[in-house]
Protein backbone atom coordinates (compact mmCIF):
# COMPACT_ATOMS: atom_id res chain seq x y z
CA UNK A 1 0.00 0.00 0.00
CA UNK A 2 1.15 3.86 -0.43
CA UNK A 3 0.09 4.61 3.69
CA UNK A 4 -0.54 2.24 6.29
CA UNK A 5 -1.75 3.91 9.67
CA UNK A 6 -1.46 2.12 12.70
CA UNK A 7 -4.43 2.65 15.47
CA UNK A 8 -8.17 3.37 14.43
CA UNK A 9 -8.34 6.22 16.85
CA UNK A 10 -9.41 9.31 15.73
CA UNK A 11 -6.10 10.55 15.28
CA UNK A 12 -5.20 8.09 12.52
CA UNK A 13 -8.65 8.44 10.84
CA UNK A 14 -8.43 11.82 10.45
CA UNK A 15 -5.21 11.38 8.40
CA UNK A 16 -6.99 8.93 6.90
CA UNK A 17 -9.49 11.48 5.22
CA UNK A 18 -7.23 13.77 4.96
CA UNK A 19 -4.98 12.03 2.41
CA UNK A 20 -8.22 10.72 0.61
CA UNK A 21 -9.62 14.16 0.33
CA UNK A 22 -5.84 15.44 -0.84
CA UNK A 23 -4.71 12.01 -3.09
CA UNK A 24 -7.47 9.62 -3.44
CA UNK A 25 -5.05 7.36 -5.71
CA UNK A 26 -3.16 6.60 -2.62
CA UNK A 27 -4.11 2.78 -1.07
CA UNK A 28 -4.68 2.65 2.63
CA UNK A 29 -4.63 0.17 5.22
CA UNK A 30 -5.82 0.79 8.48
CA UNK A 31 -4.44 -1.47 11.23
CA UNK A 32 -6.43 -1.90 14.77
CA UNK A 33 -5.48 -4.32 17.87
CA UNK A 34 -9.22 -4.34 18.96
CA UNK A 35 -12.19 -5.27 17.17
CA UNK A 36 -13.90 -2.15 17.43
CA UNK A 37 -12.70 1.56 16.50
CA UNK A 38 -11.75 4.22 18.97
CA UNK A 39 -12.06 1.80 21.66
CA UNK A 40 -8.86 3.05 23.35
CA UNK A 41 -8.32 6.96 23.81
CA UNK A 42 -10.73 7.87 21.23
CA UNK A 43 -13.68 5.91 23.46
CA UNK A 44 -16.74 8.85 24.99
CA UNK A 45 -15.76 7.04 28.69
CA UNK A 46 -12.24 6.90 28.12
CA UNK A 47 -11.65 11.41 28.27
CA UNK A 48 -13.12 14.29 28.87
CA UNK A 49 -14.81 14.98 25.84
CA UNK A 50 -13.85 18.69 25.55
CA UNK A 51 -13.46 20.35 22.51
CA UNK A 52 -10.32 21.85 23.87
CA UNK A 53 -9.73 25.15 22.84
CA UNK A 54 -8.47 26.91 26.29
CA UNK A 55 -11.51 28.37 27.05
CA UNK A 56 -11.95 27.36 30.57
CA UNK A 57 -8.62 24.77 30.96
CA UNK A 58 -6.76 27.18 33.65
CA UNK A 59 -3.27 24.83 32.80
CA UNK A 60 -3.11 26.73 29.24
CA UNK A 61 -3.06 30.43 31.39
CA UNK A 62 -0.28 30.18 34.00
CA UNK A 63 0.03 33.38 36.51
CA UNK A 64 3.78 34.29 35.78
CA UNK A 65 5.14 36.92 37.93
CA UNK A 66 1.88 38.20 38.45
CA UNK A 67 0.97 38.29 35.19
CA UNK A 68 -1.19 35.75 33.06
CA UNK A 69 0.10 34.40 30.10
CA UNK A 70 -2.47 33.77 27.31
CA UNK A 71 0.33 32.91 24.57
CA UNK A 72 -0.34 29.20 25.33
CA UNK A 73 -4.18 29.50 25.40
CA UNK A 74 -4.39 31.69 22.02
CA UNK A 75 -2.21 28.87 20.28
CA UNK A 76 -4.47 26.16 21.23
CA UNK A 77 -7.45 28.21 20.60
CA UNK A 78 -5.74 28.59 16.83
CA UNK A 79 -5.56 24.74 16.36
CA UNK A 80 -8.78 23.81 17.67
CA UNK A 81 -10.59 26.50 15.09
CA UNK A 82 -8.45 24.25 12.01
CA UNK A 83 -10.52 21.32 13.39
CA UNK A 84 -13.66 23.13 13.32
CA UNK A 85 -12.85 24.36 9.61
CA UNK A 86 -12.17 21.12 8.80
CA UNK A 87 -15.39 19.59 9.99
CA UNK A 88 -17.27 22.04 8.68
CA UNK A 89 -15.57 21.45 5.09
CA UNK A 90 -16.40 17.66 5.71
CA UNK A 91 -20.02 18.19 6.60
CA UNK A 92 -20.79 20.37 3.80
CA UNK A 93 -19.16 18.15 0.85
CA UNK A 94 -21.20 14.71 3.02
CA UNK A 95 -18.05 12.93 4.00
CA UNK A 96 -19.14 13.57 7.29
CA UNK A 97 -22.92 12.72 8.40
CA UNK A 98 -24.93 14.30 11.24
CA UNK A 99 -22.87 16.70 13.41
CA UNK A 100 -24.71 16.01 16.55
CA UNK A 101 -23.56 12.30 16.89
CA UNK A 102 -20.47 13.49 18.19
CA UNK A 103 -20.60 17.48 18.87
CA UNK A 104 -23.38 19.28 20.65
CA UNK A 105 -22.84 23.01 22.13
CA UNK A 106 -22.14 22.72 25.78
CA UNK A 107 -20.61 25.73 27.82
CA UNK A 108 -17.18 25.99 28.93
CA UNK A 109 -16.42 27.67 32.33
CA UNK A 110 -13.35 28.21 34.99
CA UNK A 111 -14.31 28.10 38.44
CA UNK A 112 -12.60 30.07 41.28
CA UNK A 113 -12.74 29.79 45.05
CA UNK A 114 -11.43 31.38 47.82
CA UNK A 115 -9.86 35.00 47.63
CA UNK A 116 -6.75 33.47 46.02
CA UNK A 117 -8.41 31.52 43.09
CA UNK A 118 -11.50 34.59 42.69
CA UNK A 119 -8.16 36.89 41.79
CA UNK A 120 -6.49 34.71 39.25
CA UNK A 121 -10.35 34.02 37.64
CA UNK A 122 -10.89 37.63 37.71
CA UNK A 123 -7.23 38.62 36.17
CA UNK A 124 -7.31 35.79 33.73
CA UNK A 125 -10.73 37.24 31.88
CA UNK A 126 -9.24 40.12 31.91
CA UNK A 127 -6.51 39.28 30.14
CA UNK A 128 -9.00 37.42 27.83
CA UNK A 129 -11.70 39.05 27.57
CA UNK A 130 -10.74 41.69 24.30
CA UNK A 131 -8.96 38.82 21.84
CA UNK A 132 -10.59 38.17 19.04
CA UNK A 133 -10.38 34.41 19.83
CA UNK A 134 -12.46 34.61 23.12
CA UNK A 135 -15.04 36.55 22.29
CA UNK A 136 -18.46 36.61 24.48
CA UNK A 137 -16.41 35.80 27.51
CA UNK A 138 -18.29 36.34 30.77
CA UNK A 139 -17.59 36.93 34.00
CA UNK A 140 -19.09 37.25 37.80
CA UNK A 141 -18.55 36.60 41.21
CA UNK A 142 -22.08 37.30 42.54
CA UNK A 143 -23.10 34.75 44.78
CA UNK A 144 -26.94 34.52 43.50
CA UNK A 145 -25.56 34.31 39.98
CA UNK A 146 -23.59 31.73 40.29
CA UNK A 147 -25.89 29.04 41.97
CA UNK A 148 -28.14 30.12 39.29
CA UNK A 149 -26.04 29.60 36.57
CA UNK A 150 -24.81 26.17 37.97
CA UNK A 151 -27.43 24.98 41.18
CA UNK A 152 -25.42 21.72 41.99
CA UNK A 153 -22.34 23.92 43.16
CA UNK A 154 -24.33 26.29 44.86
CA UNK A 155 -26.64 24.51 47.06
CA UNK A 156 -25.15 23.77 50.31
CA UNK A 157 -22.20 26.07 49.27
CA UNK A 158 -21.52 28.89 52.14
CA UNK A 159 -22.96 32.44 50.49
CA UNK A 160 -19.77 34.31 52.15
CA UNK A 161 -17.13 32.37 50.93
CA UNK A 162 -15.76 34.07 47.68
CA UNK A 163 -16.77 32.13 44.07
CA UNK A 164 -15.75 33.32 40.72
CA UNK A 165 -16.48 31.80 37.11
CA UNK A 166 -15.58 33.23 33.34
CA UNK A 167 -17.64 31.40 30.71
CA UNK A 168 -18.05 31.02 27.25
CA UNK A 169 -21.23 29.41 26.18
CA UNK A 170 -20.20 28.54 22.67
CA UNK A 171 -17.86 25.55 24.05
CA UNK A 172 -18.35 22.00 22.98
CA UNK A 173 -18.64 18.87 24.40
CA UNK A 174 -17.42 15.91 21.56
CA UNK A 175 -17.73 12.30 21.55
CA UNK A 176 -14.59 11.07 19.65
CA UNK A 177 -15.28 7.88 19.36
CA UNK A 178 -18.58 8.47 17.48
CA UNK A 179 -16.36 10.70 14.94
CA UNK A 180 -14.10 8.50 14.88
CA UNK A 181 -17.01 6.05 13.35
CA UNK A 182 -18.17 8.71 11.18
CA UNK A 183 -14.33 8.90 9.56
CA UNK A 184 -14.13 5.08 9.24
CA UNK A 185 -17.58 5.33 7.47
CA UNK A 186 -16.31 7.43 4.79
CA UNK A 187 -12.98 6.08 3.67
CA UNK A 188 -14.15 2.48 4.12
CA UNK A 189 -16.68 3.52 1.59
CA UNK A 190 -13.69 4.57 -0.85
CA UNK A 191 -11.93 1.33 -0.88
CA UNK A 192 -9.70 2.03 2.79
CA UNK A 193 -8.84 -1.31 4.80
CA UNK A 194 -9.31 -1.75 8.38
CA UNK A 195 -8.11 -4.68 9.89
CA UNK A 196 -9.37 -5.09 13.04
CA UNK A 197 -8.11 -7.66 15.74
CA UNK A 198 -4.35 -7.44 14.29
CA UNK A 199 -1.19 -5.84 16.62
CA UNK A 200 1.61 -4.78 15.21
CA UNK A 201 4.55 -6.65 16.14
CA UNK A 202 7.78 -5.20 14.11
CA UNK A 203 8.65 -2.39 11.98
CA UNK A 204 11.28 -2.89 9.59
CA UNK A 205 12.66 -0.81 6.70
CA UNK A 206 12.75 -2.42 3.68
CA UNK A 207 14.04 0.06 0.45
CA UNK A 208 12.51 3.13 1.28
CA UNK A 209 9.45 2.01 2.65
CA UNK A 210 8.63 -0.26 5.76
CA UNK A 211 7.78 -3.37 6.09
CA UNK A 212 4.94 -3.49 8.92
CA UNK A 213 4.25 -7.61 10.70
CA UNK A 214 1.21 -8.12 12.04
CA UNK A 215 -0.37 -11.04 13.99
CA UNK A 216 -4.22 -11.35 14.01
CA UNK A 217 -4.74 -11.98 17.87
CA UNK A 218 -7.83 -14.54 17.18
CA UNK A 219 -5.91 -16.92 15.12
CA UNK A 220 -2.64 -16.43 15.61
CA UNK A 221 -2.03 -15.66 11.72
CA UNK A 222 0.90 -13.56 11.17
CA UNK A 223 0.58 -10.78 7.92
CA UNK A 224 3.11 -8.29 6.32
CA UNK A 225 2.07 -4.83 5.22
CA UNK A 226 4.49 -3.21 2.70
CA UNK A 227 4.27 0.80 2.72
CA UNK A 228 5.58 3.72 1.56
CA UNK A 229 4.73 5.42 4.31
CA UNK A 230 3.09 4.06 8.07
CA UNK A 231 1.83 6.69 10.09
CA UNK A 232 1.73 5.30 14.40
CA UNK A 233 -1.41 7.15 15.52
CA UNK A 234 -1.58 4.10 18.37
CA UNK A 235 -1.95 6.28 21.46
CA UNK A 236 0.20 5.14 24.45
CA UNK A 237 1.95 2.60 21.93
CA UNK A 238 3.26 4.90 19.33
CA UNK A 239 6.70 5.17 21.47
CA UNK A 240 7.10 1.74 21.50
CA UNK A 241 6.38 1.05 17.93
CA UNK A 242 8.29 4.00 17.04
CA UNK A 243 10.99 2.18 18.76
CA UNK A 244 10.84 -1.01 16.77
CA UNK A 245 11.11 0.87 13.49
CA UNK A 246 14.65 2.29 14.76
CA UNK A 247 14.59 5.30 13.83
CA UNK A 248 17.47 7.51 15.49
CA UNK A 249 14.77 10.25 16.12
CA UNK A 250 13.24 8.40 18.90
CA UNK A 251 16.17 8.07 20.16
CA UNK A 252 15.97 9.46 24.23
CA UNK A 253 11.92 9.70 24.62
CA UNK A 254 10.65 7.87 26.93
CA UNK A 255 7.04 7.79 28.34
CA UNK A 256 5.53 7.82 31.51
CA UNK A 257 1.98 6.62 32.23
CA UNK A 258 -1.09 7.85 34.11
CA UNK A 259 -4.02 6.25 34.53
CA UNK A 260 -7.48 7.76 35.76
CA UNK A 261 -10.65 7.42 37.36
CA UNK A 262 -13.93 9.27 37.02
CA UNK A 263 -17.13 9.88 39.02
CA UNK A 264 -20.52 8.70 36.74
CA UNK A 265 -23.58 10.17 38.13
CA UNK A 266 -26.10 7.53 38.21
CA UNK A 267 -29.30 10.23 39.41
CA UNK A 268 -30.83 11.64 36.26
CA UNK A 269 -32.71 14.49 37.95
CA UNK A 270 -28.75 15.75 39.13
CA UNK A 271 -27.79 15.20 35.82
CA UNK A 272 -30.81 17.34 34.50
CA UNK A 273 -29.60 20.37 36.65
CA UNK A 274 -26.23 20.91 35.31
CA UNK A 275 -25.37 21.68 31.80
CA UNK A 276 -21.63 23.02 31.21
CA UNK A 277 -17.62 21.78 31.68
CA UNK A 278 -16.20 23.62 34.71
CA UNK A 279 -12.96 23.61 35.30
CA UNK A 280 -10.84 24.48 37.96
CA UNK A 281 -7.18 24.48 39.62
CA UNK A 282 -5.21 21.58 39.67
CA UNK A 283 -3.79 20.26 43.01
CA UNK A 284 -0.19 21.38 43.39
CA UNK A 285 2.34 18.32 41.38
CA UNK A 286 -0.84 17.64 39.69
CA UNK A 287 -0.37 16.78 35.49
CA UNK A 288 -3.09 18.64 33.36
CA UNK A 289 -4.66 15.84 33.04
CA UNK A 290 -5.50 15.39 36.64
CA UNK A 291 -7.50 18.93 36.86
CA UNK A 292 -10.75 18.76 38.04
CA UNK A 293 -13.69 19.33 36.22
CA UNK A 294 -17.50 18.40 36.23
CA UNK A 295 -18.73 17.40 32.79
CA UNK A 296 -22.03 17.42 31.04
CA UNK A 297 -21.32 14.81 28.39
CA UNK A 298 -23.86 13.90 25.37
CA UNK A 299 -22.87 10.34 24.69
CA UNK A 300 -25.14 8.62 21.62
CA UNK A 301 -28.01 11.07 22.42
CA UNK A 302 -27.99 10.61 26.13
CA UNK A 303 -26.72 13.12 28.34
CA UNK A 304 -24.28 12.10 31.45
CA UNK A 305 -22.52 13.94 34.18
CA UNK A 306 -18.84 12.88 35.10
CA UNK A 307 -16.27 14.37 37.90
CA UNK A 308 -12.58 13.71 37.99
CA UNK A 309 -10.59 12.35 36.81
CA UNK A 310 -8.80 10.79 39.64
CA UNK A 311 -4.99 9.90 38.73
CA UNK A 312 -3.92 6.36 38.82
CA UNK A 313 -0.54 4.68 38.16
CA UNK A 314 -0.16 1.37 36.28
CA UNK A 315 2.75 0.39 34.09
CA UNK A 316 0.62 -0.02 31.22
CA UNK A 317 0.71 2.25 27.93
CA UNK A 318 -2.83 1.44 26.81
CA UNK A 319 -5.92 0.55 28.72
CA UNK A 320 -6.07 -2.88 27.19
CA UNK A 321 -2.25 -3.04 27.32
CA UNK A 322 0.42 -4.85 29.24
CA UNK A 323 1.41 -4.80 32.80
CA UNK A 324 5.24 -5.06 30.98
CA UNK A 325 4.65 -2.30 28.59
CA UNK A 326 6.59 0.28 30.63
CA UNK A 327 9.59 -1.78 31.12
CA UNK A 328 9.32 -3.10 27.46
CA UNK A 329 9.95 0.56 26.81
CA UNK A 330 13.39 1.51 28.40
CA UNK A 331 15.98 1.49 26.78
CA UNK A 332 19.97 2.28 27.28
CA UNK A 333 19.31 5.96 24.99
CA UNK A 334 16.04 6.78 27.75
CA UNK A 335 16.97 5.40 30.95
CA UNK A 336 19.24 8.72 31.66
CA UNK A 337 15.93 10.91 30.93
CA UNK A 338 13.25 7.93 33.08
CA UNK A 339 16.41 9.02 36.08
CA UNK A 340 16.04 12.57 35.14
CA UNK A 341 12.24 13.33 35.45
CA UNK A 342 12.34 11.21 38.60
CA UNK A 343 14.86 13.33 40.06
CA UNK A 344 12.84 16.40 39.62
CA UNK A 345 9.00 15.87 39.36
CA UNK A 346 8.96 14.46 42.94
CA UNK A 347 5.96 16.79 43.79
CA UNK A 348 4.27 14.41 40.85
CA UNK A 349 5.46 11.52 42.17
CA UNK A 350 3.69 12.39 46.10
CA UNK A 351 0.75 13.68 43.94
CA UNK A 352 0.08 10.67 42.23
CA UNK A 353 1.07 8.28 45.44
CA UNK A 354 -1.92 9.85 47.24
CA UNK A 355 -4.32 9.41 44.58
CA UNK A 356 -3.79 6.17 44.19
CA UNK A 357 -4.27 5.84 47.90
CA UNK A 358 -8.12 7.31 47.90
CA UNK A 359 -10.81 5.57 48.59
CA UNK A 360 -14.36 6.06 47.72
CA UNK A 361 -15.16 8.17 50.82
CA UNK A 362 -12.06 10.85 49.92
CA UNK A 363 -12.97 10.67 46.29
CA UNK A 364 -16.59 11.91 47.21
CA UNK A 365 -14.93 14.62 49.52
CA UNK A 366 -12.70 16.53 46.32
CA UNK A 367 -16.54 16.05 44.05
CA UNK A 368 -17.79 18.25 47.32
CA UNK A 369 -15.31 20.72 46.29
CA UNK A 370 -17.75 21.52 43.41
CA UNK A 371 -21.06 19.65 44.63
CA UNK A 372 -21.64 20.52 48.44
CA UNK A 373 -24.14 18.42 48.83
CA UNK A 374 -23.28 15.59 46.72
CA UNK A 375 -23.93 11.87 48.33
CA UNK A 376 -22.09 8.49 47.70
CA UNK A 377 -24.95 6.59 46.56
CA UNK A 378 -25.59 9.11 43.37
CA UNK A 379 -22.34 8.29 41.72
CA UNK A 380 -20.44 5.18 40.71
CA UNK A 381 -16.59 4.81 40.27
CA UNK A 382 -15.90 4.29 36.29
CA UNK A 383 -12.28 3.99 34.78
CA UNK A 384 -10.93 6.36 32.48
CA UNK A 385 -8.73 6.23 29.63
CA UNK A 386 -4.76 5.39 30.29
CA UNK A 387 -2.55 8.42 28.79
CA UNK A 388 1.51 8.04 28.32
CA UNK A 389 2.74 11.44 28.97
CA UNK A 390 6.12 12.34 26.98
CA UNK A 391 9.48 12.45 28.17
CA UNK A 392 11.98 14.62 26.22
CA UNK A 393 15.46 13.78 25.92
CA UNK A 394 17.39 17.01 26.75
CA UNK A 395 21.18 17.35 28.04
CA UNK A 396 22.54 17.80 31.63
CA UNK A 397 21.91 18.60 34.10
CA UNK A 398 18.38 17.86 33.34
CA UNK A 399 18.55 15.26 31.04
CA UNK A 400 14.70 14.53 30.32
CA UNK A 401 11.87 16.62 30.37
CA UNK A 402 8.13 15.49 30.94
CA UNK A 403 5.70 17.19 28.55
CA UNK A 404 2.35 17.03 29.32
CA UNK A 405 0.96 18.35 25.16
CA UNK A 406 1.82 15.94 22.13
CA UNK A 407 4.94 15.21 20.49
CA UNK A 408 5.15 14.10 17.05
CA UNK A 409 8.11 12.94 16.03
CA UNK A 410 9.16 11.57 12.58
CA UNK A 411 12.29 9.99 10.51
CA UNK A 412 14.60 12.49 8.60
CA UNK A 413 13.16 11.27 5.19
CA UNK A 414 9.56 11.48 6.44
CA UNK A 415 8.65 7.82 5.64
CA UNK A 416 7.02 6.93 9.13
CA UNK A 417 5.78 9.15 11.99
CA UNK A 418 3.75 9.30 14.95
CA UNK A 419 2.14 11.37 17.87
CA UNK A 420 2.89 10.86 20.79
CA UNK A 421 1.11 12.14 24.57
CA UNK A 422 -2.47 13.07 25.46
CA UNK A 423 -4.42 16.38 26.03
CA UNK A 424 -5.39 18.43 23.92
CA UNK A 425 -4.72 16.04 21.19
CA UNK A 426 -8.27 14.76 19.74
CA UNK A 427 -9.28 18.16 20.01
CA UNK A 428 -6.47 19.42 17.60
CA UNK A 429 -5.87 16.05 15.36
CA UNK A 430 -5.92 18.36 11.77
CA UNK A 431 -3.57 20.70 12.88
CA UNK A 432 -1.13 17.59 13.94
CA UNK A 433 -1.50 15.98 10.62
CA UNK A 434 -1.33 19.31 8.55
CA UNK A 435 2.13 18.89 10.53
CA UNK A 436 2.59 15.25 9.46
CA UNK A 437 1.98 16.58 5.41
CA UNK A 438 4.31 19.55 5.71
CA UNK A 439 7.06 17.39 7.71
CA UNK A 440 6.79 14.12 5.57
CA UNK A 441 5.41 15.35 2.22
CA UNK A 442 6.89 18.45 1.76
CA UNK A 443 7.40 17.95 -2.26
CA UNK A 444 3.55 17.62 -2.27
CA UNK A 445 2.90 20.74 -0.29
CA UNK A 446 2.62 23.22 -3.52
CA UNK A 447 0.43 20.66 -5.26
CA UNK A 448 -1.71 19.96 -2.35
CA UNK A 449 -2.22 23.65 -1.17
CA UNK A 450 -5.50 24.48 -2.99
CA UNK A 451 -7.23 21.62 -1.54
CA UNK A 452 -6.27 21.92 1.71
CA UNK A 453 -7.00 25.72 1.33
CA UNK A 454 -10.31 24.70 0.79
CA UNK A 455 -10.85 22.15 3.61
CA UNK A 456 -9.32 24.92 6.07
CA UNK A 457 -9.79 28.39 4.67
CA UNK A 458 -7.34 29.89 7.39
CA UNK A 459 -4.42 27.65 6.54
CA UNK A 460 -0.85 29.62 6.60
CA UNK A 461 -2.75 32.44 8.66
CA UNK A 462 -3.29 33.19 12.06
CA UNK A 463 -6.59 34.12 12.99
CA UNK A 464 -6.38 36.33 16.21
CA UNK A 465 -4.82 38.84 13.28
CA UNK A 466 -7.69 38.61 11.27
CA UNK A 467 -10.89 39.34 13.15
CA UNK A 468 -12.74 39.39 9.95
CA UNK A 469 -12.23 36.16 8.97
CA UNK A 470 -12.43 34.59 12.44
CA UNK A 471 -15.94 36.04 12.71
CA UNK A 472 -17.02 34.57 9.03
CA UNK A 473 -15.53 30.91 9.33
CA UNK A 474 -17.21 30.85 13.14
CA UNK A 475 -19.95 31.84 12.15
CA UNK A 476 -20.12 29.46 9.06
CA UNK A 477 -19.20 26.77 11.46
CA UNK A 478 -21.29 27.25 13.86
CA UNK A 479 -23.90 26.80 11.20
CA UNK A 480 -22.70 23.56 9.75
CA UNK A 481 -22.27 21.86 12.71
CA UNK A 482 -25.64 22.62 13.96
CA UNK A 483 -24.25 24.29 17.20
CA UNK A 484 -25.69 27.89 16.66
Amino acid sequence: VDVALIGAGVISTTLSVMLRQLQPDWTQVIIERLDTPGAESSSPWNNAGTGHSALCELNYTPEVKGKIDIAKAVGINEKFQVSRQFWTHLVNEGVLGEPSEWINPTPHMSFGHGTQQVDYIKARYEALKDHPLFQDMHYTDSFREFSDKLPLMGEGRDPYEPVAISWINEGTDINYGALTRQYLDAVTSEGVEVRYGNQVTDIKREGTGWKVTTKNLHNGDISTVTAKFVFVGAGGMALPLLQKAGIPEIKGYAGFPVSGEWLRCTNEELIEQHSAKVYGKAAVGAPPMSVPHLDTRIIDGKKGLLFGPYAGWTPKFLKQGSWLDLFKSMRPGNIPSYLGVAVQELGLTKYLVEEVLKDQAARVESLREYIPNAKAEDWELVTAGQRVQVIKPIGAPKFGSLEFGTTMVNSNDGSIAGLMGASPGASIAPQAMIEVLERCFGDRMHDWAPKIKEMIPSYGQKLWKDESLFNKLWDESQTALKLA
